[in-house]
């Protein structure tokens, strides 16, 4: 419902006066053991700093914007006279209650002006900012250094560098697109990232399975890759960072059958009990991982030196490039009959391109089960590679956990499809 118009500058009045007061409870609550009239500012002041601004948003029109501006530095020179007499008699103060009331100001006045939601948006977050500052402060001491120089390198290679990137395909073959190839180069790094920090927050045993539920959304082989490179530093807590490779793996199949469906719905009977025999297999292997984790890795601290290996993730970005081009080269040379092939090499690096691929061209004249098995080699394929990796990059002991939680289910799943076919 529309409110009258003669009520809407009442209705943006009281909505910059809530914005003042629900700052100003944080700010007074966080002060309530310095005495009255000894603060800068509390829940009455900040309320009518936030009335103040929209009635100088209000004031100000649509075209004018001197008395918002006037405003603004009105309230700073009050804050600054207030900081200035708090200083003469305590060296203990901050200049965070300053800015909060500019800002304060300036959000009431961004709502007659035609940002209601935005302005309450920012004033809840600020309130937030404001209300962890214990907590943020504790993140920031146990901060360490090369972990804020990781932090500062993957937003160079995300966001700096993954935007100007052009995005279409270029080279030999038109395999080679810089976006998604660095773009696969950024996920593998941000989940070594990701990863790093939730077995530093929530132990090796806890943080290395959200890892691998959350990672195997995006990127199994990513998960495995990040993961395994752990197992050397961090002996005897195998049976924790198998847990978070086999949940990343089983997670793959049903990822498997949501591309599959959104290509073609006639794809995913035929896929879906052999998958399912694979992800239910898998799970299970997780949970006993996890399991024993618990029994014998309760107490053990992990070791992790470096969240971000930029020389890892370029290097894998550059074998999916290969990959990418040796599959469109089969493409173009054997064409149906180099199916199952190029199933299996695409698989060593990533299953859904191949999905992607041969779901398309169902629509057209490749068979189902020539698609379906195809689908199940690149996933064995894929299980393959990273029972590999993991024994490869973590050690024997990693490996033969994933080998085994990996190669045992697909194998089930593929003798059910097997048989199915035979008969």
């Amino acid at each position: 419902m529309i409110p009258d118009p003669d009520l809407t500058p009442l209705l943006f009045l009281g909505i910059s006066l809530a914005i003042g007061l629900l700052i100003g409870l944080e700010r007074g609550w966080d002060n309530r053991d310095i005495e009255e009239g000894q603060r800068v500012a509390g829940l009455r002041t900040y309320g009518i700093i936030g009335l103040l601004g929209g009635g100088a948003g209000l004031a100000g029109g649509d075209d004018g914007d001197l008395l918002p501006g006037l405003g603004i530095v009105a309230v700073a020179l009050l804050f600054a006279v207030a900081y200035f007499r708090r200083t003469q008699e305590s060296a203990d103060i901050g200049a965070t209650s300053i800015f909060a009331g500019l800002l304060t100001f300036v959000l009431g006045a961004l709502v007659p002006l035609g940002y209601e939601a935005p302005a309450v948006a920012a004033a809840v977050v600020t309130t937030m900012l404001l209300g962890f500052k214990p907590t943020l402060h504790d993140w920031v001491s146990r901060l360490e250094e090369h972990e804020l120089h990781a932090t500062l390198k993957f937003l160079l290679i995300s966001v700096a560098l993954l935007p100007v990137l052009p995005n279409q395909t270029i080279g030999p073959l038109d395999a080679f697109n810089p976006y998604e190839t660095w773009w696969m180069v950024v996920l593998i790094a941000g989940l070594s990232y990701v990863g790093y920090f939730a077995i530093k927050i929530g132990g090796a045993r806890h943080g290395a399975l959200l890892t691998g539920i959350f990672g195997g959304l995006a990127s199994s082989t990513a998960v495995t890759l990040s993961l395994s490179r752990l197992a050397p530093e961090n002996a005897g807590q195998e049976n924790a960072l198998a847990s978070g490779i086999l949940a990343a793996g089983a997670t793959m199949y049903p990822r498997i059958l949501i591309i599959a469906s959104a290509l073609n719905p006639a794809l995913v009977l035929p896929l879906l009990l052999p998958l399912a025999i694979m992800t239910v297999g898998t799970y299970m292997a997780a949970g006993l991982a996890w399991w024993l984790a618990r029994k014998t890795e309760s107490d053990a601290q992990p070791t992790i030196r470096n969240p971000f290996r930029l020389k890892e993730a370029i290097g894998f970005g550059l074998l999916l490039v290969v990959v990418l081009a040796l599959s469109q080269l089969l493409i173009d040379t054997l064409g149906h009959s180099g199916v199952y092939f190029l199933a299996a090499v695409s698989g060593l690096a990533n299953v859904d391109a191949i999905t992607l691929s041969l779901g398309r061209m169902t629509l057209n004249e490749l068979p189902v089960p020539v698609f379906t098995l195809g689908v199940l080699i690149a996933a064995t394929a894929n299980g393959a590679a990273k029972a590999a990796i993991s024994g490869i990059r973590g050690g024997m002991a990693l490996g033969w956990r994933v080998s085994a939680g990996l190669l045992i289910p697909l194998a089930a799943g593929m003798a059910w499809f097997m048989a199915r076919q035979i008969s």
